[in-house]
């Protein structure tokens, strides 16, 4: 379950950076890959740069074979869930027998696995060490393995540091929205526009340096340099773009258009 609506259906024991638990996973346990069967996990933009880069796809292609869009719960903003296999187990696509297919570049929430994170507000307003909790589930056995861990360990070991930290505004984005009341509703347009910047980075790209983009907003050079060969570097472009666009934050600005001089310089 996605960690962001998983505090709608659990009291969750609070977990800090420094909270001990007993866990490893691994082949000879007999429940292993059965936690990769009928999951709903919510991806993030990082999470479909690294896949959709690893399977070799373009973004959208990535989009349309492996992922379901859904709206957020209580946020009105459009994601995406990891699409399951159509058979009896309903599995992950990249799990097979002997583990994971794509193990280095597995999403966030599989990273945090047998851990959940929650924003209790946006990141402004919470402390530095975050929310955790544990992901109770009655039929892993990796709880009665002898290894030990703190989940400032359990992170950097499983690499989830590079992940929080690359999603960070992006999720910022979910749980701002989440806090405004149910009956301020986005723009169709809005919702598309924060899909494609969050998504579809190839997209994205197109739309920044193909449409009006560039002309509309005063972007410096070495910037523009950057986002162009830089996925990394594009998301978070887009994320600040959308802050902006969605809640007016930021200092991103727009050029003083002169009427139909956006006509003339494309025609």
């Amino acid at each position: 379950m996605n960690s962001l609506e998983k505090l709608a259906d659990i009291e969750p024991v609070r977990l800090s950076l420094g909270s001990k638990f007993k866990f490893h996973c691994h082949k000879s346990l007999k429940c292993f890959t059965k936690c990769c069967n009928r999951i709903n996990i919510v991806l993030t933009p990082y999470d479909i740069i690294r896949l959709k880069n690893r399977l070799q796809l373009f973004s959208e292609e990535f989009l349309t074979i492996y992922t379901e869009p859904r709206m957020l719960e209580k946020t009105d903003l459009p994601v995406v869930t990891l699409k399951l296999l159509d058979d009896d187990t309903k599995s992950c696509p990249f799990v097979r027998d002997d583990g994971c297919l794509v193990y280095s570049d597995r999403p966030t929430t599989c990273r945090y696995y047998p851990l959940g994170v929650a924003s209790l507000s946006h990141k402004e307003d919470t402390d530095a060490e975050g929310f955790y909790f544990f992901v109770n589930e009655p039929h892993c056995l990796g709880f009665d393995e002898q290894k030990k861990w703190t989940v400032r360990e359990w992170r950097m070991d499983q690499g989830v540091d590079l992940h929080d930290n690359i999603n960070a505004d992006w999720t910022d984005l979910l749980v701002r929205k989440r806090s405004f009341p149910s009956n301020i509703k986005l723009a169709e347009q809005a919702k598309k526009m924060f899909f494609m910047a969050s998504y579809n980075i190839d997209k994205f790209r197109e739309f920044v340096f193909e449409s009006s983009f560039m002309r509309r907003y005063e972007i410096d050079r070495a910037t523009a340099e950057k986002i162009k060969s830089d996925e990394i570097a594009l998301l978070q472009f887009g994320i600040t773009w959308l802050k902006w666009l969605l809640f007016k934050q930021g200092d991103f600005k727009s050029r003083k258009l002169v009427v139909g001089q956006e006509n003339r310089k494309s025609g």
